[in-house]
């Protein structure tokens, strides 16, 4: 085999690795912000608990595999990065927000008639309305461009009906903060 072919037949194949782990289906796991892509993320952790043990607001904890995960229904992400000032490894890096936008499911109050404004209070950006409907509801509405995935909406519903996604090719880890400096808590 040429030199060329057998370089091209080492490369990393995050696809076929999901396959052999039998991880093709799995849902995303929203890994602290600033944490490298997911595959990169997995190899660099050495899930030494450092991120979780320093997060002031106490929302990292740890999926099957061990590695790291955030809980938004516990508290607000602060964007403070003491996760990655503590990565040795640097597999989360500084960011000051990343691609995790929120979003109410079918469970919310407001929709089904009860008048609940929660996560609209709790939201610094202003990124969440709500938009009247008949029969005394009304429905959440999310500015995906203002909202920075923090999760204060989350940790403050009182119905748990608040949910997170990626928007389509986005990266839920945004990487770095231009600045690659810590803000403060």
């Amino acid at each position: 085999m040429s030199q060329a072919r057998l370089g091209h037949a080492m490369q990393h194949q995050p696809k076929r690795r999901a396959f052999l782990k039998g991880r093709i289906n799995r849902p995303l796991a929203m890994r602290p912000p600033g944490a490298l892509e997911e595959e990169a993320f997995e190899d660099a952790c050495t899930k030494c608990g450092d991120c979780a043990t320093s997060c002031p607001q106490n929302i990292i904890s740890f999926d099957s595999d061990g590695l790291p995960t955030v809980d938004l229904t516990v508290a607000e992400c602060t964007f403070c990065n003491v996760c990655a000032e503590v990565c040795e490894p640097k597999a989360i890096d500084y960011a000051d927000s990343w691609d995790w936008r929120a979003r109410a499911d079918d469970s919310c109050l407001s929709a089904n008639g009860v008048t609940c404004r929660t996560c609209e209070d709790q939201c610094d950006q202003q990124a969440i309305g709500f938009k009247l409907q008949t029969g005394g509801r009304s429905e959440a509405q999310f500015n995906t461009d203002a909202c920075t995935g923090c999760g204060a909406c989350a940790a403050a519903c009182p119905s748990g009906s608040i949910k997170f996604y990626t928007p389509k090719n986005a990266s839920p880890h945004s990487g770095p903060n231009p600045e690659g400096k810590a803000k403060t808590c």
